[in-house]
């Protein structure tokens, strides 16, 4: 038997050429979406969190995903190598916002679809994606709390009469923090209210109270 042949024929059942037409096609499609959701991340994402290294790597990492789903589907031979290979990578980058996460599966996600050739799955749910990240964005959420930080001289009856007349504008205030040193108190107060500036007023007509911070947070920075 011909050793030569044989190892022919089994070479031909492993691989499978891959026109250029395929490969332009794919990367020109891996491309424009690429593009897609590199100007939505630069237009959605909140500037605070904005990187402009890491949207340049959403743009970039379709096209190598693309280019490995294409190696796979042509040689059996290379897709267990790759498998190995990729087993012993791990990437360690701290992610500064949990929707980081989303836009690196988004862009995993253009190039497996583009690489395999499913281009109509790939533009479907990248706009389907941004249609409910708009509509979610918009969506009215409760107010964000206010922290109202005081410092004051401590007399008697301080706190009881604060929450008094902080409860008169809102239900529900929740002393956070106090710290009591030499005669001189500092407290951080949360509670929601729309009548902010009454309460501002109010208060600072205390003879006690030497200086009023109000801030809101909404659980990621504070304003």
């Amino acid at each position: 038997m011909d050793l030569n042949l044989l190892w022919s024929y089994i070479k031909a059942g492993f691989t499978s050429d891959l026109s250029t037409h395929a490969i332009v096609s794919v990367l020109l499609m891996t491309g424009i979406l690429s593009a897609y959701i590199f100007l939505i991340y630069r237009f959605v994402s909140k500037k605070s969190f904005y990187s402009k290294q890491f949207n340049l790597t959403l743009a970039i990492i379709p096209f190598f995903i693309a280019t490995i789903i294409m190696t796979l589907q042509s040689n059996l031979i290379i897709t267990l190598g790759t498998i190995g290979a990729l087993a012993i990578i791990r990437f360690r980058t701290a992610i500064k916002d949990p929707m980081d996460m989303v836009y690196l599966l988004w862009a995993v996600h253009i190039g497996i679809t583009c690489g395999a050739g499913q281009y109509e799955l790939s533009i479907l749910t990248s706009i389907s994606v941004t249609v409910l990240m708009l509509l979610l964005d918009l969506l009215p959420l409760q107010k964000a709390p206010y922290l109202l930080i005081v410092n004051l001289s401590a007399q008697d009856g301080y706190e009881e009469e604060m929450l008094g007349i902080i409860k008169r504008y809102t239900r529900y205030p929740r002393v956070k923090s106090r710290n009591l040193m030499d005669g001189q108190a500092d407290m951080i107060i949360e509670f929601r209210t729309n009548r902010e500036s009454a309460l501002l007023e109010e208060l600072s007509k205390l003879s006690y109270i030497k200086k009023l911070s109000l801030v809101t947070h909404d659980g990621e920075s504070i304003i």
